[in-house]
């Protein structure tokens, strides 16, 4: 595994499909097959797809700064900040598998709302 290689292709598969193109993100970054574990998304890539594609749709207004990135053996972790219409700021941790071609199988994530008030002065990053 090129543990390099395998961050600058999860954040650029993120951000690809983020900001608009979800079909050309899983052309050039997923493999065979993909699995996918987030409830609100369906599995393969056509739910990558339409889930997407409906964001783009739904919030062209989204922004997001990915602010780590951790590779461990066929695993990446990416830490992001998202920014929502109405000033809606998210936390999320996204978790690829890669395949022994260098391309996502799979993929895990979770997300919390920043809160607007905090029991202690840091920030969540």
């Amino acid at each position: 595994m090129d543990l390099q290689k395998n961050k600058e292709n999860a954040i650029a598969f993120y951000k690809t499909a983020y900001l608009g193109q979800p079909k050309l993100a899983i052309e050039k970054y997923v493999g065979n097959e993909y699995i996918q574990h987030n409830p609100d998304v369906a599995n393969g890539t056509q739910g990558f797809i339409d889930y997407f594609e409906r964001m783009k749709t739904e919030y062209p207004e989204k922004s997001i700064e990915f602010v780590r990135c951790i590779a461990e053996g066929d695993l990446v972790a990416l830490h992001t900040h998202q920014i929502w219409p109405g000033n809606d700021q998210y936390i999320t941790m996204d978790f690829f598998r890669f395949d022994t071609n260098g391309k996502i199988c799979e993929h895990w994530d979770s997300i919390q709302q920043i809160p607007e008030k905090s029991k202690n002065p840091n920030t969540m990053y």
